[in-house]
């Protein structure tokens, strides 16, 4: 059965931890799944999201995962987090995307949302 995951919730939360608990689990039982990051959830893939040394690091989390990390483009951009193509775009100083994640259209949510058996927002 695949699942859609779909990371609405800001890093700060639990659910955004909870998105990639389940994550983990399908990737380590090969279950097959797909992840989108939209609204608040698009703060994840900020470079510049600093943690302390004592805590995880939720970025790197999902990057350790070695998964496509596809993220709304209008959402990113809202919210000051763009790749190198769009920041020369939109005349933008500089990227602050961290690596492994994908500006990418609402299409391949929707395209996404058609594959899906189940989708769980967090």
């Amino acid at each position: 059965m695949s699942t859609l995951i779909l990371v609405t919730a800001p890093p700060s939360t639990i659910f955004a931890w909870h998105a990639l608990g389940l994550a983990q689990a399908l990737k380590q039982k090969s279950s097959p799944f797909t992840v989108f990051f939209y609204q608040d959830g698009v703060y994840v893939a900020n470079a510049l999201n600093w943690v302390q040394n004592d805590q995880r690091n939720l970025t790197h989390e999902w990057q350790a995962l070695e998964i496509t990390l596809p993220v709304c483009v209008s959402a990113a951009l809202q919210r000051g987090i763009t790749d190198q193509d769009n920041a020369e775009r939109h005349q933008l100083n500089t990227s602050n995307l961290a690596a492994q994640f994908k500006l990418v259209g609402l299409g391949d949510l929707i395209e996404a949302f058609g594959q899906a058996e189940r989708i769980i927002q967090f």
